[in-house]
């Protein structure tokens, strides 16, 4: 076993979330999605994670005896958690909501969706914690999201960009010549993806990548990338799949940039590229500070 808040604090040791301070995204959509419903969330959450949107969301048994990894709290991904789970069994996500982003080949998402109220009562009910973190591990480059993908793929970071004031969530590497083509196969192979997504031109020696998990769909970063000699950029999305009028401007507005782009702009679908870092990462690093069984809960299908 160990204690829940040893493991806050060699999390916080690793990631700095307390350093970092309020998550800029999950601080404006936590709330978007849970008023609506008329949910207190503010009650119902822990009252560090409702000033940091980051850390541990619901607190129960303070011993630990097993760990839970996922990267979004589906129904699906929540019910395995609550079902093979103990008293005390925490859940480690990259993100506290949903998000529907989308298939590039079927249905439009619907975006930021809250936790069903009943989950989480049963959560609470069963004295189960649930622990998020968000940009920390972005930013992170000893475990990170972008890093996980860069290891995947082989390539050697050189330099971070697609930053803001408290760090960077994209990485520029180097890589063995490949051919658009190859790196799709590739991205298929490590994401467990049926189809990749797939704009801009193709290139037959590909030797520099931008990669940026999650929503690399941002072009300034993509010009960014361009400027530091990227010839492919590698994403959870290169198209914005929301159904809604935020989804559909983004929308326009990448393909107006794909017309003009140099770079192979390849997704990999925005949940997958952000679990790799659980299977690869952090599972590892878990087992290895808590010598407690780490189990991986990855969702039936990838692009949603």
């Amino acid at each position: 076993m160990a204690k829940l808040q040893k493991i806050d604090e060699v999390i916080d040791a690793l990631f700095q979330y307390r350093a970092i301070g309020t998550d800029p995204a999950f601080s404006r959509f936590i709330p978007m999605v849970y008023e609506p419903i008329n949910y207190n969330w503010r009650k119902e959450f822990e009252p560090e994670f409702n000033e940091l949107f980051n850390g541990l969301m619901l607190r129960g048994d303070e011993e630990v005896e097993r760990i839970f990894l996922a990267v979004f709290p589906t129904d699906e991904v929540l019910q395995r958690f609550i079902e093979e789970s103990h008293p005390g069994d925490l859940l480690f996500m990259h993100h506290p909501l949903v998000m529907e982003c989308g298939d590039p080949q079927g249905e439009w998402g619907r975006g930021f969706l809250p936790i069903h109220p009943e989950l989480i009562a049963k959560m609470k009910e069963k004295r189960l914690s649930v622990f998020t973190l968000h940009v920390p591990l972005d930013y992170s480059r000893t475990i990170s999201t972008s890093d996980a993908m860069a290891e995947a793929y082989g390539a050697k970071v050189v330099v971070e960009f697609f930053r803001d004031e408290k760090g960077a969530c994209g990485v520029i590497c180097e890589i063995p010549p490949a051919t658009t083509e190859d790196l799709i196969e590739k991205s298929k192979e490590i994401f467990q993806i049926p189809y990749a997504d797939l704009e801009g031109p193709s290139h037959t020696s590909i030797t520099k990548v931008a990669i940026a998990a999650g929503c690399g769909d941002k072009v300034y970063a993509m010009k960014e990338a361009e400027k530091l000699g990227a010839q492919a950029y590698i994403t959870g999305e290169v198209h914005c799949h929301i159904d809604n009028e935020y989804g559909k401007k983004k929308f326009d507005e990448m393909k107006e940039y794909c017309q003009t782009t140099t770079m192979s702009l390849i997704g990999v679908s925005h949940a997958a590229s952000e679990y790799l870092v659980h299977a690869t990462q952090l599972k590892p690093w878990f087992e290895e500070q808590f010598h407690l069984p780490v189990t991986l809960i990855p969702q039936k299908k990838w692009w949603v």
